[in-house]
């Protein structure tokens, strides 16, 4: 398996709050990952430190893609680079409409301007495939636009773009069963041998149509267990609690340890100052 992105130790940080505490995980070239784990415990943080957001501060740790750093990295560049994030709430710009915005995006990544006659096919095509509304290109950018359009709008860059690294930050919020089966197909059709994707959610139906290579299960800003399908199976049945117990249970073990070394420590030192 060809690796594509490194994660190592990563400490982030929002507004001064550490949420990843020393994260290390490693991802594949042709194959799609899971990310899952209770609320506010890093998931969503993890994908935007990886695409560069300004507002996550990396404290420590490196993020290596295709064995280079991408720390120095501007948000642009890394989407040039081949790295796209569909985002859990897209963002609504008026005056720039869909169309304009998807063209100088695709123009960004291309080395020659693609002409209007060959844009116009291919979103044509792609919007033809999510069965979109067509005149949503010709509105501002997701302004106006319901959940559901908003996501498969976030799709429909994906499927222009051709990212090799593509994020997916619950992809599957606000679509019904329809749309949800529409944007698990288009995600499938799209993995190859040189696309990875990851995949962030809480649920068990988008892995139901796109099928997880790894699952990683994230707790307190560390991964805690990794495996294949059948971890998100045990965990829509028993839920998280399982993997909270072991990690109590780890943390208090490594802290009895600590304690112990540090108490060792102190009557060593007492000792010999009694001798003295």
């Amino acid at each position: 398996m060809k690796v594509i992105l490194e994660v190592k130790n990563l400490h982030v940080a929002v507004d001064n709050k550490e949420i990843l505490k020393g994260m290390d995980l490693t991802f594949y070239s042709g194959k799609i990952h899971a990310i899952m784990g209770p609320n506010g415990n890093g998931k969503s943080t993890l994908l935007s430190a990886i695409m560069g957001h300004p507002r996550y501060q990396i404290t420590k740790g490196d993020i290596l893609y295709k064995g280079q750093s991408i720390l120095e990295m501007p948000v642009d560049e890394r989407s040039r680079a081949g790295i796209f994030l569909a985002m859990q709430y897209p963002q609504e710009i008026a005056g720039v409409t869909n169309s304009d915005f998807l063209k100088a995006a695709l123009n960004a990544r291309l080395e020659k301007t693609i002409s209007f006659y060959d844009f116009f096919n291919r979103l044509k095509k792609e919007v033809t495939n999510l069965k979109m509304d067509p005149q949503l290109s010709h509105r501002f950018l997701n302004e106006g636009f319901s959940g559901g359009e908003k996501k498969r709008n976030e799709i429909l860059q994906m499927k222009l773009l051709k990212p090799e690294l593509a994020l997916f930050d619950e992809i599957d919020s606000g679509l019904d069963v329809d749309a949800l089966r529409l944007v698990g197909k288009q995600i499938n059709e799209s993995r190859n041998d040189d696309f990875c994707g990851i995949i962030v959610s809480h649920y068990q139906r988008i892995f139901d149509i796109v099928k997880p290579d790894f699952v990683h299960i994230l707790l307190d800003g560390k991964i805690v267990k990794s495996g294949d399908s059948s971890l998100i199976n045990k965990i829509d049945s028993e839920g998280y609690d399982f993997l909270k117990l072991d990690f109590k249970a780890t943390n208090k073990k490594r802290q009895s340890v600590t304690s112990l070394g540090l108490c060792g420590a102190n009557l060593k030192s007492e000792t010999e100052s009694n001798k003295k």
